[in-house]
């Protein structure tokens, strides 16, 4: 859904109802940051943090016509990424708001299409500055995606895939699917999950019988034997790929493709990392969302060239500074072979900018961090959560409530990887980290050790 867009800086009142009149707007294809686009000036709202780049307000409208097989089928409407304070409305259906510029997610438009032309209206509020320590761009700077499939399917990041035993002689893939039946009546069916390895030879598979009731979901659970797999690692990155095919009786109702790497990792306060039972030291760079110059918006090549050139010079780890990154860059990382920690949040409760995300934490951090989660755990490459980065609970004396709430949802969601914050006050003069906060993680992070000199050989 990236071409044909109309777009306007600025306000526009009635801009989501279907019969404005949005002629003598510019036409523009996606991703799109208009703020790399402005003139940077010293009285700019964003500040040297974003750059004094112009921010403000922004409005898109596109129009399309679903394929005619579409009737009566499900569809949704995907957003990798919007910043910020997005509102999305279907021919002048209000679908939701979303406050967080880098979380990604969906609205299942089925039953607001029409015959013939629909139209999708998304206003953009990114005014309130500074609402970030960096450059963020503004407008709908990731691709959008259209899904249609039939009322019988994988539901939106339905497939979650986990090897909880891997070596060089076996490995056991676990897949849980979640099937969900949007008819209006019963269905019985069949879930077939094939194996195939980066050949594209088949390796496993598994069948699996359900019933599902009118407007009912279930979750389906399947192990999967490899005989002697390729070990995804940072030297040898090799990928599977799971095909996941809904049968409604005699027909497909619904296929999905997932990608993975077959790999286990450990941590041990002796050895470090252990990735597939060897140690490996990580050498890591932070890496920020944007690439510079070209703003928010970046190619896809353009971020194979950076981590290309981050691994020929001896990286082999990424930590996401300090937001979730766009899903063709964990793509990358899968194939190249890069390690990644990918972080949540640079703040929560406890503000940093006067409009960061602390204003929009107590409402939105649960649903944020499960859609993250969601879209990304099935990523061979991400090896650590990270919950936070330099937040204020560290020294807080609630700040422990506010991270085992962030954790049960990360444990929840995915317990097979551990989860970190950035703690840059470990040995602070001033509320420096208290040791229950420490004692709660997985793996403590420590930011900048050089600051502490000689107070590093006590603790």
């Amino acid at each position: 859904m990236d071409s044909g867009w109309r777009f306007t800086l600025g306000d526009s009142a009635r801009a989501q109802e279907p019969s404005f009149d949005d002629s003598r707007w510019r036409s523009l294809d996606l991703p799109h940051d208009w703020s790399i686009e402005g003139t940077p000036s010293k009285d700019a709202p964003t500040a040297g943090g974003g750059g004094y780049f112009p921010a403000g307000i922004g409005w898109y409208r596109k129009t399309f016509r679903l394929p005619a097989d579409a009737r009566g089928r499900t569809t949704w409407l995907e957003f990798d990424g919007v910043y910020m304070n997005s509102d999305v409305w279907i021919n002048g259906v209000h679908l939701g708001r979303r406050p967080y510029g880098y979380v990604s997610f969906a609205y299942d438009i089925t039953q607001h299409l029409v015959p013939g032309v629909n139209v999708v209206a998304v206003r953009v509020d990114n005014s309130r500055q500074p609402n970030s320590r960096w450059y963020t761009g503004s407008g709908i700077y990731r691709h959008v995606w259209l899904t249609v499939t039939d009322r019988l399917h994988v539901g939106h990041w339905g497939t979650y895939v986990t090897t909880p035993r891997a070596d060089s002689a076996g490995a056991e893939v676990v897949v849980r699917t979640r099937i969900e039946n949007g008819h209006a009546s019963p269905r019985r069916g069949v879930l077939r999950s094939v194996l195939t390895d980066s050949g594209g030879r088949e390796v496993a598979r598994e069948e699996t019988s359900f019933s599902l009731a009118a407007g009912q979901k279930v979750e389906l659970e399947q192990r999967l034997r490899v005989e002697s797999p390729t070990l995804w690692s940072a030297e040898s990155p090799k990928l599977y790929r799971l095909h996941s095919t809904v049968r409604d009786g005699s027909r497909t109702a619904d296929t999905t493709a997932t990608a993975l790497g077959i790999r286990r990792i450990a941590y041990d306060k002796d050895r470090g990392f252990l990735l597939n039972g060897r140690r490996v030291k990580m050498r890591g760079v932070n890496l920020h969302h944007e690439a510079g110059g070209l703003g928010a918006a970046v190619p896809e090549r353009v971020w194979r060239r950076r981590l290309e050139t981050l691994k020929a010079m001896g990286a082999n780890a990424v930590r996401t500074a300090h937001n979730p990154p766009a899903p063709e860059f964990l793509a990358l990382c899968d194939s190249l072979g890069l390690l990644v920690m990918l972080e949540a949040f640079d703040e929560w409760t406890f503000g940093k900018v006067p409009e960061g995300y602390h204003k929009y934490f107590t409402e939105w951090s649960e649903r944020d961090a499960i859609d993250i989660i969601r879209r990304d755990r099935n990523h061979p490459s991400i090896v650590l959560w990270s919950a936070g980065n330099e937040i204020g609970e560290q020294g807080a004396p609630n700040g422990i409530e506010v991270l085992r709430r962030l954790l049960e949802i990360f444990h929840r969601e995915d317990p097979t990887r551990p989860v970190t914050t950035g703690n840059d006050k470990i040995a602070a003069d001033s509320t420096p980290a208290t040791l229950a906060f420490l004692n709660e993680l997985d793996v403590v992070g420590y930011n900048y050790v050089d600051r502490w000199h000689e107070r590093r050989e006590l603790f």
